[in-house]
């Protein structure tokens, strides 16, 4: 009898991970190498523009002798009709916001699509930003542009890594990867992806212009992410992907030959 109830408890396990966890595709190996190249690209690319960037601020030198000429550019275009939608893009997308919108968006998909695999990425991918800014600013010390030009309430934390941005350049980028690669159609590719760029760099902008960023955090803030999409893609692959005559056993794949 104990061996009939594990029998189908594993069962029940194995439906159940079949149901909402396993998102298994099937896709041509050229498709598979290029999602594991695009991958290692970004990581790479990410890592070493971070890398540049931590150097330049550590030295004041090199591209951290822009952040405050483009600074005072920003202070210099401030007007009352722009400030008001920046303060809206820090707010909506600041520390209160923004969880709020991470929450909606995974209970919505969850009970939408009765999937876990995308949404735990997606909230997996957002909680590594979170501690990513977290451990970065206190060792990194990189101080704020002066209080006197910050147009809301003072904040007097380390500014390197830009929280703001990260997590917004987490969410938009992996969320937009999520859907394109499996919609895989060109033309929602390229929408998805123009329409994270553009809230990442409004929201660039807003931080600048707002006055609690230079130039070298935000810029930071989306190599960083490019870290984390990179790393989000390779897992997915891993986890998802498999090309025809493949099969998941387990926790692993297999190739199986027709017939057999």
């Amino acid at each position: 009898m104990t061996g009939q109830v594990r029998s189908a408890r594993r069962e029940r396990l194995t439906e159940w991970n079949r149901r909402f966890i396993v998102e298994e595709r099937f896709v041509d190996p050229s498709v598979r190498r290029r999602l594991y190249g695009t991958s290692i690209t970004l990581i790479a690319v990410g890592l070493a523009a971070f890398l540049v960037l931590l150097i330049s601020v550590l030295t004041h030198s090199g591209i951290e002798r822009l952040d405050e000429p483009v600074e005072q550019w920003f202070n210099a275009q401030r007007s009352g009709e722009v400030t008001g939608f920046m303060i809206f893009l820090a707010i909506t997308f600041g520390p209160y916001g923004m969880p709020v919108i991470v929450l909606v968006t995974l209970v919505a998909w969850i009970a939408l699509a009765r999937h876990l695999w995308r949404p735990l990425l997606l909230a997996a991918g957002m909680l590594t930003g979170v501690i990513l800014a977290l451990v970065l600013a206190p060792i990194i010390r990189h101080p704020r542009p002066p209080i006197a030009l910050m147009m809301l309430d003072p904040d007097r934390t380390f500014s390197f890594p830009s929280g703001h941005v990260l997590g917004m350049c987490d969410f938009f980028l992996i969320l937009a990867f999520l859907l394109a690669s499996r919609i895989q159609r060109t033309w929602v590719t390229v929408l998805l992806l123009a329409l994270a760029i553009g809230s990442i760099v409004a929201q660039i902008i807003s931080r600048l212009y707002l006055g609690y960023h230079w130039l070298t955090d935000v810029s930071a803030s989306v190599a960083l992410s490019l870290v984390v999409v990179g790393a989000v893609i390779a897992i997915d692959t891993h986890r998802t992907v498999r090309i025809p005559g493949e099969r998941i056993v387990g926790s692993h794949s297999t190739l199986q030959t027709e017939g057999t």
